[in-house]
């Protein structure tokens, strides 16, 4: 189910079922509503997104009032989340999927918030988005690829590519906009070779895990499965919890892999994740594919979240193309 394209004029709506938008400074809100009043876009904000306690976040109550208010109010037409955090996957048994079937819109975040994408889309079917938080539209220098790639997923449903960007940084940019230091980035990696067509699924890596044994768990057959970690996972604790991920028993149905790029502080090396793939007896016949622009890394494209996505890795060469349009929901 493909929620409705915005449109100029449009109202978003931000909440923060994670951590609260008053740890985001000032100048960087007012950099974000500039870029969408520019855009034609009104953002609106939820009662309690600047509500905190001593873990940056607010009570289960205050959120879901938030996530309730975001999507029965019928002048919204999408949600943005404002950042992540750990602890969005306390609000799942409180959500009425009922009513966000009923009421289907965009609902954008990544991080700690694929929780609540992939939750939402296996609950209801609807295709969320792996993408920027409002707080990322707060970006000053180097954020024109993760705005192309927004619109590109959510103003229209025609299939798009995820082409690499020309550079990448790892800076934290919200705390010195003015000091950026960015890489020069030569395509995706091909780690191992294939063509695949499947259901695009994942997230935050340590993030979807916390999803097994649950009902909110997606099912991981015929899909394109895309997965990315910050900082704290380093080349042990992925291979890890990859490894996890591959027990489950529909995960001999994944048909191809996408992996975001690492943070310089993972000390993830290209050779080290080449190692770790070629140990997973289970994916050796299928294109897996990193340093892709997803993730914590900037920037970064916007994957819709259950749209059928075609990848190939030939011979050094990649191509990631996007059919949001057609979506299955199993």
């Amino acid at each position: 189910m493909l929620p409705e394209r915005l449109r100029q004029g449009d109202e978003i709506r931000v909440i923060a079922p994670s951590t609260s938008l008053a740890v985001v400074k000032d100048k960087q809100i007012d950099i974000a509503l500039d870029r969408f009043n520019r855009l034609g876009f009104k953002i609106t904000f939820g009662k309690n997104v600047f509500t905190h306690n001593e873990f940056f976040s607010s009570s289960i109550e205050e959120r879901m009032e938030d996530l309730f208010d975001a999507f029965t109010d019928k002048n919204v037409k999408a949600i943005l989340t404002s950042l992540g955090g750990y602890n969005s996957n306390q609000l799942l048994k409180y959500i009425d999927f009922d009513l966000i079937r009923k009421n289907p819109k965009i609902f954008c975040g990544y991080s700690d918030i694929t929780a609540l994408s992939a939750a939402i889309y296996k609950k209801t079917g609807l295709i969320t988005y792996s993408g920027p938080f409002f707080s990322s539209f707060g970006i000053k220098y180097g954020f024109d690829y993760t705005l192309h790639a927004f619109l590109e997923a959510v103003t229209n449903d025609a299939p798009f590519e995820v082409i690499p960007s020309k550079a990448w940084s790892d800076d934290p940019w919200y705390l010195d906009q003015e000091k950026r230091d960015f890489v020069e980035q030569d395509g995706y990696l091909a780690i191992q070779d294939g063509v695949a067509r499947g259901r695009l699924i994942g997230g935050n890596l340590s993030t979807l895990n916390l999803l097994q044994g649950t009902d909110y768990m997606p099912n991981l057959h015929n899909s394109i499965l895309f997965i990315e970690d910050d900082h704290e996972s380093h080349a042990l604790s992925f291979e890890r919890n990859l490894q996890s991920l591959l027990h489950l028993p529909t995960a001999a149905g994944i048909k191809g892999i996408l992996i975001g790029r690492f943070q310089k502080d993972s000390n993830m090396t290209e050779h080290a994740l080449k190692q770790i793939i070629d140990s997973k007896k289970e994916i050796q016949n299928i294109p897996v594919i990193g340093n892709v622009n997803f993730g914590h890394v900037q920037p970064i494209v916007t994957l819709p979240f259950g749209a059928i996505a075609h990848i190939s890795a030939i011979n050094g060469n990649t191509r990631i193309t996007i059919e949001q349009n057609k979506g299955i929901h199993q």
